[in-house]
Order: structure tokens, then C-alpha cells, then sequence
């Protein structure tokens, strides 16, 4: 497989493509739009030519890369790809669209892959003839310097696309895991607490911005706060992928998307992209100092954990993806300090039933349901190191 094929030179689709060249392989990268394409080959040439003044990588190895990447507004390029890997607008319609176009430019053993975060790839599979050779590869932002890479095959999917789809993302040096085709696969989904739930604690008027943030960077030990994170990745598209992910969940109240965001979106305040959002990123600008409270700061870092926790350990029990890969996923995708279940074992899994519980009972809200899981792993004297280290499931306790 010496020819790879990208759609969107956005920087999730040109950052695939410098990932691809940097491994070896000629690439085609379009976008219907000119601008776009000149803008993804000066970013890259920046990105090698600092690579290089670092040290990191060789004149005649940023020439390569750069030499390896092609630049098209037509689709008819990908012709003799042995992938394709879509990387455009979170819309179903269109999407489905583009990868029915693709089966009349390419061979029958093309491997058509989607990099929505969120989205059915079962419904996208739909679109082709040969569904048997669609697959969801989903990386995360920036590309060339994220490690994890979730391989979601649908039910179409067959084993030879999933095998292939793994073995070449793998020798891109990157790890990956397997996830069900679920909405949110593994990180989308088990990471909606960290936004929903510090977005709640600011509604109900507990603690601000700022102070969310400082007491799970500082106590918590997560490299961004909530609020950090949602302005750096952009307010709009966090909000979209929160309601996607809750409607696809047939409006479970454990996804339901925070009117704040609404309103930031809405406003077009939507993070450092334009320049503002829950802080303001103007020059000068004079943004307000947490509440550095201890008290304070660990009862928050305790209700958001104990929701990531359960919903790492739903995620186990509904059989999206084994232990390892639940762990490794939260850890090298978007670096929390310790895999959940991990975390799980450390704080005790009666605690974190205890605060789920207590929190369930003071607002009567189903957000808070506990997981079957973490009440009969407990019953049954589990630890999640066990499920990690044995390969367990659900069946297993049963």
C-alpha cells in the first residue's frame, strides 16, 4: 500500500497527510477548495522547516515529505489508492455522499476509511456497495504528534479491512484501539463528563471558569482545565459533538449539552480561534483569578472524576472496547494523568459508587446512575486491574 489518499486539508486531513508522508508513502490530499490547499502546503513546510531547525529531522527527510504529498481539488486523483481516509465536515448526508464517489474511482480492495469522531460508521458504510471494506480511523488533533488512533469497524467491516486498517496505522508509530461502533466510540463518549460536568458545576453557580480549571489542572493532575480545553478546541465544535453524541444516545441525560456552551456558540465566542470564549485571548486582556480553595477545588475534582469513572466503566460493561484499550484511549488521546479504571482501583470503587450515589440522591436526576458494572464488580470483590490484566468482561463476573 504505497498510495494514500486524504479528503480535507483542514488541519485534522493535513495533518494525516504529513503523518502518511513522513511514513513513506505517496499521498493525495484534496479539498475543493484552492485556498485551503495552499494554506495546509505552506503550514506543512513551516511545521518541516522548524522540525528541522530543531533537529529533529534531516533537510533531505523534510524534503521528502513535502515531495511525497500531492495537492488536487479533484477526487479522481485517488485513483489507485490502497486507502482513503476521509477527514471533512461532521455531516452524515455528505459523507455518505463522498464515499459512494469514491467506490467509482477506486479498486474493490481500497480500504474507504472515515475520520468522524462521532458519527455511525455503519450509516456511512451504507453508502457503498462493498461495505465489507469501510472502516472508521479516527485520530486525534494535532495528528503527527497524537499517539492513539481509534480503529472502529462496523458491522459491515470485515476482518481483513480491521487487520489492515491496524497494521498500517501501526506502522505510522502510532498505537491503536479497537472500539465498537458506538456514538462517541471510546474518548468522545467517555470524555463528556469532563465538559458536561464542570459546565454544570459553573450553572449551578459553584465555582467559575477559572477556578474549575485551576483545581483539576492543580489537584486533579489533568494537563488542561475544561474550560481551557473547550476554548482550544473551539466551543462549536464541542458543542456539536455533545449533542451528537446525546441524541445518538436517544437523549440520555448523562450527554445532555449545557446551555452556556449553547450561548458561547451561539454569541461566536468560541475560543482562541476567535478570540474569545470562556476567556478572553485579546491582548491585555484581564481574565479573572480562581478561588484557590482546597475544600472547594477537591469537591469539584471529585464529582468530575467520579462521572468519568463511571462512564469508563459503562463503557467496559457495554462492551465498547476491552480495559486496556478504555484505559490507554483516555491517556495517550487526550492525556488525562491516569487511565479511569486505574483511577477506579486507586479511590476505592465502594468511594466512587458513594459520590455517585449521594449526587443521584441530592438531585433525583438519572444523570448520575451509577453503572451496573461498578456495582457488581464491587459485590464480586473486582478490581479493574484485573479486567486490564485478565482480558475480563461483563460475562465474566456473571
Amino acid at each position: 500500500m504505497k498510495k494514500i489518499g486524504i479528503l480535507g486539508a483542514g488541519s485534522m486531513g493535513a495533518g494525516i497527510a504529513q503523518v502518511a508522508a513522513q511514513s513513506g508513502h505517496k499521498v493525495v490530499l484534496c479539498d475543493t477548495k484552492e485556498e485551503q490547499l495552499e494554506k495546509a502546503k505552506a503550514k506543512l513546510a513551516k511545521i518541516m522547516a522548524r522540525l528541522v531547525e530543531k533537529g529533529k529531522i534531516t533537510q533531505q527527510q523534510s524534503d521528502n515529505t513535502q515531495n511525497n504529498i500531492s495537492y488536487t481539488t479533484s477526487m479522481n486523483d485517488f485513483e489507485g489508492s490502497g486507502l482513503i481516509i476521509e477527514a471533512i465536515i461532521e455531516n452524515l448526508d455528505i459523507k455518505k455522499a463522498v464515499f459512494e464517489q469514491f467506490e467509482s474511482i477506486v479498486d474493490d480492495q481500497c480500504i474507504l476509511a472515515s475520520n468522524t469522531s462521532s458519527l455511525s460508521i455503519a450509516s456511512i458504510a451504507s453508502a457503498c456497495k462493498n461495505a465489507n471494506r469501510v472502516i472508521g480511523i479516527h485520530f486525534f488533533n494535532p495528528a503527527p504528534l497524537m499517539k492513539l488512533v481509534e480503529i472502529i469497524p462496523a458491522i459491515q467491516t470485515d476482518d481483513k479491512t480491521l487487520r489492515q486498517s491496524r497494521d498500517i496505522i501501526e506502522s505510522w508509530q502510532k498505537i491503536t484501539v479497537q472500539a465498537k461502533d458506538t456514538p462517541g466510540f471510546i474518548v468522545n463518549r467517555v470524555a463528556r463528563p469532563f465538559y458536561g460536568e464542570a459546565l454544570r458545576i459553573y450553572e449551578e453557580g459553584i465555582a467559575d471558569f477559572a477556578t474549575i480549571d485551576w483545581a483539576m489542572t492543580e489537584i486533579g493532575g489533568f494537563r488542561m482545565g475544561p474550560f481551557t480545553l473547550m476554548d482550544y478546541i473551539g466551543n462549536d465544535i464541542n458543542y456539536t459533538v455533545t449533542e451528537t453524541v446525546f441524541k445518538a444516545f436517544y437523549y440520555d441525560p448523562r450527554y445532555k449539552p449545557a446551555f452556556t456552551q449553547k450561548r458561547y456558540s451561539e454569541a461566536g465566542w468560541l475560543g482562541r480561534k476567535s478570540g474569545k470564549g470562556y476567556y478572553d485571548y485579546s491582548e491585555n486582556a484581564n481574565n479573572p483569578a480562581p478561588t484557590k480553595s482546597l475544600v472547594l477545588g477537591q469537591q469539584i475534582v471529585d464529582r468530575i472524576v467520579a462521572m468519568l469513572i463511571n462512564e469508563a466503566v459503562d463503557a467496559l460493561y457495554l462492551n465498547i472496547a476491552n480495559a486496556k484499550d478504555i484505559d490507554l484511549a483516555m491517556t495517550k488521546g487526550v492525556n488525562y494523568p491516569k487511565g479511569l479504571l486505574k483511577w477506579c482501583d486507586e479511590i476505592g470503587a465502594i468511594e466512587v459508587l458513594s459520590r455517585l450515589e449521594k449526587l443521584q440522591s441530592d438531585y433525583g436526576e438519572d444523570r448520575y446512575r451509577a453503572s451496573f458494572l461498578l456495582k457488581k464488580a464491587i459485590e464480586n470483590g473486582f478490581t479493574f486491574e484485573h479486567f486490564i490484566e485478565n482480558g475480563y468482561s461483563y460475562c465474566d463476573l456473571v
